[in-house]
């Protein structure tokens, strides 16, 4: 019988901070008669506070955010109990 050896990694804790916005609104206003056209919007406003289902449409143009363009920031944060490197 072999022994074996197991190697535990401990990593530090990192947390990762995502930040949502919503951009320009993409609904296709002239789909119906085959053709393309946006309003125009560029950024979702919600017209109601969190929590409700005002706040799913935008203010500025009526439609659902569902319709806006998404875009999403990931920042990570790492809480290393390391110093720093100054390059030395």
């Amino acid at each position: 019988m072999r022994k074996r050896q197991v190697v535990v990694r401990r990593e530090e804790p990192q947390r990762n901070v995502r930040s949502v916005k919503y951009g320009e609104c993409q609904k296709n206003h002239a789909a119906n008669v085959g053709g393309y056209a946006v309003d125009g919007c560029r950024e979702f406003m919600a017209s109601g506070e969190e929590g409700t289902s005002a706040a799913l449409t935008c203010a500025a143009c009526g439609c659902h955010r569902n319709f806006h363009k998404r875009q999403v920031e990931t920042e990570v944060v790492c809480e290393c109990s390391s110093p720093p490197s100054n390059g030395t």
